[in-house]
């Protein structure tokens, strides 16, 4: 049998976070991405889940979260997604930097990683993020959002994500298998406990790095950590090859789910780690038009009908709009 056509890169991150308004109000107006989809957990409707991306949702641009705000604390370690790291211009970390000190965001000294800088920090949950310098072509897919930094400062979607693993060599086979190519291996820095970090390239121009860290470390899942790292499958005929060849690596791959918004896969991989397949299609714009994307709670399918009982349960949030902080400044 063929191997499957390798995976463009990441599709969506999907994260645990504690309050709801905290929870947006960081990753819309401190780091300025778009909230392209309010919604429920489709597997816990009394918990929001919110998408956040570039302005018109891109594949390889969501970072998502189930926040609960009684959430307890998460800490990262060996099974898990240890950092997610983004995209953003060549010169803008001293932007960032400004703005972080503004917005009272820890953050430590710059690093120097496979011959790009990296800017480590934590959002308000303790999830470990980064943003890392990048070359943007004039072709870049990614669209920035700009109501609260300006385009040339800007989050392009992902860069990379970092596993925390046992045992990394099944899986450093299973990426090559999923299309990544292994680019390299070199000395660990910052807050990695893993002596050697290996990167591996997938063939899109958004999130197609994945970085291995060996690390038998102890952690749990709560507010701060990775839920899941969703891969793009673009079609279901792509989706289905590549969980055919998951299932012929002795993994338990799901059936397809219809997720509303793109159709998934799940499977744990070799130490654990909760992956997902996402098609790219229908997208965020099946139930909203682009310009009013994430403006109201969206309930797909059969959670609609029970609009009333839902809302009931779920706290208010307010998404921030520019004349918002303005007025705080």
């Amino acid at each position: 049998m063929s191997d499957p056509t390798p995976t463009p890169g990441l599709h969506h991150v999907t994260c645990i976070a504690g309050d709801p308004q905290q929870n947006i109000d960081f990753w819309v107006e401190t780091l300025g991405l778009r909230l392209v989809k309010q919604s429920v957990n489709q597997d816990d409707p009394s918990t929001y889940h919110f998408f956040f991306a570039d302005a018109e949702g891109t594949p390889g641009t969501s970072m998502t979260f189930f926040p609960h705000a009684n959430a307890g604390q998460g800490k990262v370690g060996s099974g898990q997604v240890s950092r997610t790291a983004f995209r953003v211009p060549e010169g803008t970390l001293d932007y960032w930097e400004s703005r972080f000190d503004e917005c009272g965001v820890e953050y430590d000294e710059r690093i120097e990683r496979f011959g790009e800088t990296v800017l480590q920090f934590e959002d308000p949950d303790g999830l470990p993020v980064e943003l890392v310098e990048v070359e943007v072509s004039e072709d870049d897919p990614t669209v920035p959002w700009t109501e609260f930094v300006p385009e040339e400062h800007a989050i392009r979607g992902f860069h990379s994500v970092t596993l925390w693993l046992a045992d990394p060599e099944p899986t450093h086979e299973l990426l090559e298998k999923m299309g990544l190519e292994n680019v390299g291996t070199e000395q660990a820095q910052g807050d990695t406990p893993g002596d050697q970090r290996t990167r591996f390239e997938a063939s899109g121009p958004v999130g197609k790095y994945v970085d291995v860290l060996p690390t038998v470390s102890g952690g749990r899942q709560g507010a701060g950590t990775v839920h899941h790292v969703a891969f793009q499958t673009p079609t279901d005929e792509e989706q289905e090859a590549m969980r055919t060849m998951v299932s012929r690596e002795g993994l338990r791959p799901s059936g397809q789910i219809d997720r509303h918004w793109f159709r998934s896969v799940y499977f744990r991989e070799h130490s654990g780690v909760l992956f997902e397949l996402a098609t790219k299609e229908p997208g965020y714009t099946t139930d909203e038009p682009l310009e009013d994307l994430g403006g109201h709670l969206v309930l797909p399918g059969k959670f609609e009908s029970r609009r009333e009982q839902i809302e009931a349960g779920l706290p208010d949030v307010t998404v921030p709009e520019p004349e918002t902080a303005e007025a705080d400044d």
